[in-house]
């Protein structure tokens, strides 16, 4: 299976912190490659230094066997990678059709059967569509969140955070659109959630101080209580 993305040795600084010591991971085609840690563990830095929004001052990353590392955010975007922050970074004042169409970077035939297909993965946007999206629930939001990255031609999506403050059943449309949208993008996602985590990801990163402690398939994560307790709290 390709490797899509190579994040290799990074260090990142913001100001006078050295937030990322070491991160290193890859993300393969058609997978979900989830970053756990605890809170202040780097995650959302990792994700913010592939974009170029936090450049990094040590290490590499490539994708799609070009290196980014040191690419403006909105060349980034436009070769491939959507981003979904954790604020979700919609617009309130506008409808959800607006919010859709200011994130599209053209409206072709390609874009609007996208936009369709992501509709029906999410119906409520639909129900929604002429609602401004500071009215939307808190799901509703992350669904037009990722609903916005989704509807372009994006090898990969960087999503942080969907199931924050969700409520279960709402984690459970999450879910399954996330499972839906593996079979035509990567992923790479910052989760909490260990269930979800758990029951979408196909390989997981561990990430502690900044640093990369440990990879590999989350089946082998799931049953190992040590790793659980000691870098996630749980077990």
């Amino acid at each position: 299976m390709k490797t899509l993305l190579k994040v290799d040795g990074i260090h990142t600084h913001i100001g006078q912190y050295h937030i990322l010591q070491g991160i290193d991971f890859e993300a393969r085609e058609g997978e979900v490659s989830v970053l756990l840690g605890r809170n202040g563990a780097g995650k959302t830095t990792t994700l913010k230094t592939i974009m170029g929004l936090t450049p990094a001052s040590k290490g590499s990353v490539i994708f799609d066997e070009r290196d980014i590392t040191k690419r403006p955010t909105y060349e980034t975007a436009n070769n491939g990678i959507g981003y979904v922050p954790e604020d979700q970074g919609i617009f309130g004042d506008l409808t959800v059709e607006e919010n859709m169409k200011v994130a599209m970077r053209k409206e072709d035939t390609a874009t609007l059967a996208r936009q369709d297909y992501v509709l029906e993965l999410f119906p409520d946007l639909k129900t929604y569509w002429k609602k401004d999206g500071g009215h939307l629930s808190g799901g509703q939001k992350q669904m037009l969140a990722m609903a916005r990255a989704f509807v372009h031609d994006s090898k990969l999506l960087l999503i942080d955070e969907p199931s924050k403050g969700l409520a279960p059943i709402v984690i459970e449309k999450v879910m399954e659109a996330i499972n839906e949208m593996k079979k035509t993008t990567t992923i790479v996602l910052v989760e909490q959630n260990f269930m979800m985590a758990s029951r979408i990801g196909d390989r997981f990163t561990l990430i502690d101080d900044g640093a990369t402690v440990q990879a590999g398939d989350m089946k082998e994560l799931i049953h190992n209580e040590e790793l659980k307790r000691k870098y996630l709290g749980i077990g």
